[in-house]
């Protein structure tokens, strides 16, 4: 049936041609834009997911930057950690020179004060954009990530770095807050924290007291330091206690053993006295047939009376001060844990930095005391490979012409002392003191290797972090294109379709439109 009312073909035709324009207008949006999710009305769950991989990568973008920067900051902390230590390694060469007796002194001394001060300059300037690393041990992080978890919360993930303390700086010891660690050792390896101890300035003496004449065959060995006197009676006879001191006396001298000399003190007895700074003597004696002798020594307690395998010790004329103690629960050192030596009314301290060990406090307490240039005072450091049972001792010896008071004292939540402390006293001006300086300036100079490997350490973990982040974001980036981006070769060939879909349904709807002038010619 016709109606001149109703235009059934041309509503078709309409509907078919509004279809056609809406798909041509999204294909239209897609090449415009590049996208085939444009707005949260496109796809809403896509478009929500693509936002907040967007939010992200705009985080790793932030992210990048602080990574650049600390590894600015770390390269400018690790050359000058470097620079450091190549001229700490001139100072050296510098210590070596003034081992020799025929060298101007004084000369030395005054290229390592123009050493020391350009370390000064050096770790002053070592700045990056205010940061610096190299002039005190506080706690740096570096933004490295942002990490989502499966019901979208995120948490800042950082890389956390100590800043290397390479100046001179001393310290300050809070002796109010005791750590009870550290203590001066008596004879029986006993010690007293806070102990105060006389610094003696004479020798130890060990008396060897010849009980029974020499019978004629017998013989009488001595094992002295690394040293032996062997005496075999081969006169005949026996030769009498009052004779045979004055052959012992005169053997062990002939021994020649470094700071250490004989004399017989009375009938039969021999004493032995030493001012060897450091290191103790062992004395062992045996004999055969019925001759019997003893040794004691005045300090170490008395030993047993003279048979083979009987050794005694001659102690060394150092005061010993142990940093073990009460409080050396693990062997733990925390930072601000301080430790303090007064000598002669004279105080030195060191306190410790983060990561310090009792091994690096001695080298510390060294350095300060070394540095204080006390005349006739040296100081040798014994370390330890195990803190816990067998913790490191500092020995003190003192050849003034008198005595020296010492004390003992720690404390802790101090300020911890410099890295470097003890460059500035360093003085090759004398020959105990270079020797002091050759040693002290290995620790030095390990201090600052191992300074230079931290932020080298770390710094390599930044660039692998950034490289990271670099290639995360590029992947993030990709994976939003994969949602939202328009295929472009197909939304192409699309349009063109659509376009000639257009010119179709614009027809049938203009044919449409005139089947209604047909019914004209029924009425003519």
């Amino acid at each position: 049936m016709s109606s001149i009312l109703t235009n059934n073909s041309a509503m078709v035709a309409l509907q078919t041609l509004k279809a056609v324009n809406n798909n041509l207008a999204k294909t239209q949006g897609e090449i415009s834009t590049g996208k085939s999710v444009a707005s949260a009305s496109d796809n809403a769950a896509v478009w929500a997911i693509s936002k907040v991989m967007e939010s992200d990568v705009q985080g790793f973008k932030a992210i990048s930057d602080s990574l650049a920067l600390g590894e600015s900051t770390l390269a400018v902390g690790k050359k000058a950690a470097e620079a450091t230590t190549d001229l700490l390694t001139q100072i050296k060469g510098k210590i070596v020179a003034a081992q020799e007796e025929n060298v101007d002194r004084a000369k030395i001394q005054t290229d390592i004060e123009a050493l020391t001060n350009q370390i000064k300059s050096v770790v002053g300037a070592a700045q990056f954009n205010g940061k610096n690393i190299v002039n005190n041990s506080d706690l740096t992080s570096i933004l490295s990530s942002l990490d989502r978890d499966g019901q979208g919360n995120v948490k800042s993930a950082s890389i956390e770095f100590r800043g290397q303390d390479l100046t001179t700086k001393s310290g300050t010891v809070e002796t109010a807050n005791a750590i009870n660690r550290i203590g001066t050792v008596a004879d029986d390896g006993t010690y007293t924290v806070g102990a105060g101890a006389t610094l003696s300035n004479v020798a130890n003496d060990a008396t060897i007291t010849i009980a029974t004449e020499v019978a004629n065959g017998d013989t009488v060995t001595v094992n002295f330091a690394d040293q032996q006197f062997t005496y075999t009676n081969n006169t005949g006879i026996a030769i009498a206690v009052a004779d045979f001191d004055d052959i012992l006396a005169a053997g062990l001298a002939n021994l020649g053993v470094e700071g250490v000399t004989t004399s017989v003190t009375g009938a039969g007895e021999v004493t032995i006295s030493s001012t060897n700074k450091f290191e103790s003597i062992t004395i062992q004696g045996s004999s055969t047939g019925a001759t019997t002798f003893t040794v004691d020594p005045d300090a170490g307690g008395p030993q047993p009376a003279a048979a083979a395998d009987a050794p005694a010790t001659l102690v060394a004329r150092a005061e010993t001060i142990s940093l073990g103690g009460a409080g050396n629960t693990g062997g733990v050192v925390n930072e601000g844990d301080g430790f303090r030596i007064a000598l002669d009314g004279k105080t030195f301290d060191y306190v410790a930095r983060a990561g310090d060990t009792l091994n690096d406090v001695a080298q510390g307490l060294k350095r300060v005391i070394d540095a204080g240039q006390i005349d006739g005072i040296s100081v040798k450091v014994n370390l330890s490979d195990d803190v816990i049972s067998s913790p490191p001792t500092i020995q003190i010896d003192n050849d003034n012409a008198s005595t020296v008071a010492l004390t003992v004292d720690d404390g802790a939540g101090g300020q911890a002392s410099g890295g470097l402390v003890g460059l500035d006293g360093i003085n090759v001006s004398t020959k105990d003191g270079a020797e002091a300086a050759l040693s002290n300036i290995e620790t030095l100079i390990q201090r600052s290797i191992d300074s230079a490997a931290e932020f080298g350490s770390v710094q390599g973990r930044v660039e692998t972090q950034s490289d990271f982040v670099s290639k995360l974001t590029d992947s993030l980036k990709s994976g939003i294109g994969a949602l939202v981006d328009a295929d472009m070769e197909e939304a192409s060939a699309r349009l063109q379709a659509l376009q000639v879909q257009q010119q179709l349904a614009t027809q049938s709807l203009s044919i449409a439109n005139q089947a209604p002038q047909q019914l004209l010619a029924l009425f003519r």
